[in-house]
């Protein structure tokens, strides 16, 4: 029996987990308060801190380091690299240390902690599928300038592992089926996967695809660049580089439009007979169902099923919207939730038990 280290940051929380096997010893959210991480002017600044606080919590459940079989960070925004799990060696360690990335992101701490606590006791340290999984066809790869190329930055760790939840449940492998999966959270990432690799998925980040409740999604690109400049009809908006990525990534979607990113608070405003929260919620279901049914042209039509996960799957009225759109192309599983700690332990453990081998980055 395996006995994993399982560690998620988030922008303002360190999810820790124990697993033994696929069974969870326990698994505690550690919230970090804006006033402790406000001392801090980068991510990679919390990494002390972080690790103290991963530490202590160990302490306090009892776990000796020296019961643990691996340690898995969640991975963060390296380069592109294809899917799977990756033995955290010293140049993944120095990328993520480097200061001059054009992203910061919590992400990028998890391989640096399961690094260092995997050290003191001389065991593995693993990430899996991180958020710059890669295996586009290089036909998806085009935009329509030159200096620009699409980029798969997605919900990669939730992404794969409902594909493998699917394929078990249709009782086929994962490498035989054409699927479509979409990740609904305060993000949105929809994506194609022909016979085991994710060939095309929208940029979830920062870009492309449906909005959603914290994202603006694909937006008509001239009236982007005319509101990045004040120029009509958005004279006098003087919006700093970082105030109008903020409204991309953080401030769009149902925040811009509603002033929440909550699913539940939307749907008790459409039952209360908001008319204008009905149509911003369906208009985000609609984005959602037209993203799946363009991933099913990827595919050639040739889809053995759509799945539909992430916390934002738990709203029956979106649910119930997209599946009216896009029932016809194939049947739609809907799997509620994500359990990234258990898709990371699967990860390694599918290492350990020599059902692939781990990759090198």
């Amino acid at each position: 029996m395996a006995r994993l280290l399982v560690i998620n940051p988030g922008s303002t929380s360190t999810k820790v987990g124990v697993y033994e096997d696929e069974q969870p010893l326990f698994i505690e959210t550690i919230e970090h308060g804006s006033q402790e991480l406000s001392k801090f002017a980068h991510i990679l600044d919390q990494y002390e801190f972080r690790l103290g606080t991963v530490l202590s919590l160990l302490n306090e459940k009892q776990i000796p380091l020296t019961s643990l079989s691996a340690v898995v960070g969640r991975g963060g925004l390296l380069r592109p690299i294809p899917s799977g799990t990756y033995l955290v060696n010293e140049r993944m360690v120095a990328e993520l240390r480097q200061r001059n990335k054009v992203r910061e992101h919590a992400s990028n701490l998890g391989a640096l902690l399961a690094q260092e606590i995997a050290n003191r006791v001389g065991i593995p340290a693993y990430i899996v599928d991180p958020v710059c999984v890669d295996e586009f066809d290089e036909v998806a790869r085009i935009s329509g300038l030159p200096e620009i190329q699409r980029q798969s930055l997605s919900h990669a760790l939730n992404l794969k592992a409902m594909a493998r939840r699917a394929a078990r449940d249709l009782g086929k492998p994962y490498p035989e089926l054409n699927l479509v999966v979409a990740h609904l959270g305060g993000g949105i990432s929809v994506s194609a996967h022909r016979r085991g690799r994710m060939v095309d998925v929208n940029q979830a980040l920062d870009g492309t695809g449906p909005f959603a409740p914290e994202r603006a999604g694909g937006l008509p690109v001239g009236d982007v660049v005319r509101m990045c400049y004040g120029v009509a009809p958005y004279e006098g908006l003087n919006l700093t580089y970082e105030q109008m990525f903020r409204k991309l990534a953080g401030q769009g979607g149902l925040v811009a439009h509603l002033g929440t990113n909550s699913a539940l608070e939307v749907e008790r405003r459409i039952q209360a007979g908001d008319e204008h929260a009905r149509l911003i919620y369906e208009a985000m279901a609609y984005q959602i169902a037209k993203e799946i049914g363009a991933m099913a042209t990827v595919l050639c039509g040739e889809v053995d099923a759509i799945v539909i996960t992430g916390g934002v799957a738990r709203s029956q009225m979106l649910i119930d919207w997209i599946r009216q759109r896009i029932a016809w192309i194939a049947p739609v599983l809907v799997y509620p939730g994500e359990d990234e700690m258990l898709a990371l332990a699967q990860g390694a453990l599918r290492v350990l038990r020599g059902e692939e081998q781990a990759r090198v980055y």
